[in-house]
């Protein structure tokens, strides 16, 4: 019988309370939860499952709720933080196990810290790739993202374009695949917009987001069979799901305001990209790490990298992630 590392991905439905919760498990061992970002899926993780299964985890990549095969609550409101935490704790539960690493990409990043803040009994360690840890608290989300666009500026923040719903769906969903090609390559650093370009972070007033995309060139790290994936998906389910995720910030502020300021004290790595808008924009949040972050083993900036860090740079994200892993108390 071959070795569980040697054999290839499973796909799972486990019960969570969004309904279902789909994903992709590799290995045996320690259990490794991976959390992916937007607009992307499990499949984000695809260089990273078969690593971690040969270096003797128990990998797991699921679809977010709203995501993929996973299930798709109607309600605005059931994407809030908390809800997310709880299907990742329940996700640990119906695989089996007491406790996991939770490593997040993007969007997952917050996600897997809250997870790890909110129950640290089930969630020991934490990894954050391209968007730093930033403790909750600080002002009002919706404002903090209307103050950095607005008439005056003459373009609007991403954030809150997404925000509004209904709006960024019919920007995207007539045309999915080129949507995501445009997005994937503005924040790959192969294909990038030149410094001093219009930024793609900001949508022009009347405009949308994707009049500020390159055209006509993907990422080096992106081939048109992954792009069938990800378009496939989404032209499948839609993307409300997933963006229902940024209309939920201010909810998340208030819920979890018990823990304004509060530490994350498990062990933790971050990965991002020195070209990526989340580490530069954030630079404050890094430099913070001392005091939000006691438990940091490393914080890894990798040179000439955009945002999809462990696509950008798998055998290199691979190798920090195994490295930590095992390093870690079991």
């Amino acid at each position: 019988m071959p070795h569980p590392s040697t054999t290839g991905p499973v796909h799972r439905l486990v019960p969570a309370p969004a309904g279902r919760i789909h994903l992709v498990e590799q290995g045996s061992g320690p259990l490794v939860l991976l959390v992916h970002g937007f607009p992307e899926s499990w499949y984000s993780w695809r260089h990273q499952l078969p690593a971690l299964a040969a270096a003797g985890f128990r990998a797991a990549a699921l679809d977010v709720r709203g995501y993929g095969r996973s299930s798709r609550p109607e309600a605005v409101d059931a994407y809030r933080m908390t809800e997310l935490v709880a299907d990742n704790v329940a996700v640990v539960e119906a695989l089996g196990e007491r406790s996991a690493v939770i490593v997040g990409h993007d969007w997952g990043a917050p996600i897997a810290a809250t997870s790890a803040l909110l129950r640290p009994d089930v969630f020991r360690a934490v990894g954050l790739l391209s968007v730093p840890y930033t403790p909750p608290g600080g002002p009002k989300p919706s404002e903090a993202f209307a103050a950095m666009g607005g008439p005056s500026a003459g373009q609007e923040f991403y954030v809150s374009y997404f925000q509004e719903p209904g709006r960024a769906e019919a920007e995207i969903e007539p045309d999915v695949r080129g949507w995501l090609a445009g997005l994937y390559a503005a924040l790959s650093a192969d294909t990038m917009p030149p410094s001093g370009a219009p930024d793609p972070h900001f949508v022009t007033a009347g405009g949308r987001m994707r009049d500020r995309f390159p055209a006509g060139r993907l990422p080096s790290w992106l081939t048109e069979e992954d792009l069938d994936v990800y378009a496939g998906e989404f032209e499948r389910t839609g993307l409300t799901g997933a963006l229902n995720r940024y209309r939920n910030m201010d909810r998340d502020w208030a819920d979890l305001a018990a823990h304004h300021g509060a530490a994350l004290t498990q062990p933790s790595l971050f990965v991002g990209g020195a070209l990526d808008a989340s580490t530069t924009w954030l630079s404050g949040a890094i430099e913070a790490y001392p005091d939000t972050l006691p438990g940091l083993s490393a914080a890894h900036l990798l040179d000439g990298c955009g945002h999809w860090v462990q696509q950008e740079r798998p055998e290199e994200t691979n190798r920090i992630l195994t490295d930590w892993l095992a390093a870690l108390p079991v």
